[in-house]
């Protein structure tokens, strides 16, 4: 079966991964680790996609983004890796690729998915034991959404902006929705969506996007279509 065209939507919020191949990392230390939010900075500049949440796990890079454009994800994720890995294989005398293929996204509806998209990338480090408080996570844009620090890669989206009034007020909601976390469902939906590749909103909402794109937004129904009943 023909693959479909990777879903990208120009204006839409995408939920991104990119992995690395098996036995690899995506960042060695902390040198690395900035290496490629710089390279991500300038990539997001240079083809006007916007970042509205990131984080750098040990074997993948997830975000957030609304690219300007239909191509721009693509041309982000392409000048990401002959940048940084081209810088990584030098400082770490390696050769060859380092993403796992290429990389998976969907775009979503922001009114019902994008906070909840934000969760799943921010909280990754503390649902995985990776740190004892997620205030500790200083890899992620979480501390920008907390107060903590100003991340220059981050554009807040005005969904996040809605949470309150005040800095203060939006960093104590975005606290309380992070100690609240994201049911198990959610998080598998969300999960599935991304790496299938189908868009994460309403049939009605998708029927109206999918002429845009040129390409179908959600999974057609297993077997054979139902007939239709019969006329008494």
């Amino acid at each position: 079966m023909a693959r479909l065209p990777r879903l990208q939507a120009a204006g839409w919020p995408h939920l991104l991964v990119q992995r690395v191949h098996d036995g690899q990392l995506l960042a060695r230390d902390d040198q690395d680790r900035q290496a490629l939010l710089d390279c991500l900075r300038e990539a997001a500049r240079t083809h006007q996609v916007a970042i509205h949440a990131y984080t750098l796990a040990a074997d993948h890079l997830h975000l957030l983004a609304t690219p300007a454009t239909d191509d721009g994800l693509s041309l982000l994720m392409q000048a990401l890796g002959r940048r940084y890995v081209a810088g990584y294989n030098r400082r770490h005398e390696r050769h060859g690729g380092l993403w796992a293929g290429r990389f998976r996204a969907t775009v979503i509806d922001p009114q019902q998915h994008l906070l909840d998209c934000m969760l799943l990338i921010e909280s990754h480090a503390a649902r995985h034991g990776a740190l004892n408080r997620i205030d500790d996570d200083l890899w992620s844009s979480v501390r920008h959404h907390l107060g903590l620090r100003t991340d220059p890669l981050i554009s807040d989206h005005k969904l996040f902006w809605a949470l309150g009034n005040t800095p203060f007020e939006r960093e104590a909601a975005w606290r309380a929705r992070l100690q609240d976390g994201l049911s198990q469902h959610a998080l598998q939906s969300i999960a599935a969506a991304m790496h299938k590749g189908w868009a994460l909103m309403s049939a009605a909402l998708g029927e109206r996007l999918q002429a845009n794109i040129g390409r179908r937004l959600v999974q057609r129904p297993r077997g054979r279509p139902r007939k239709p009943p019969a006329t008494p």
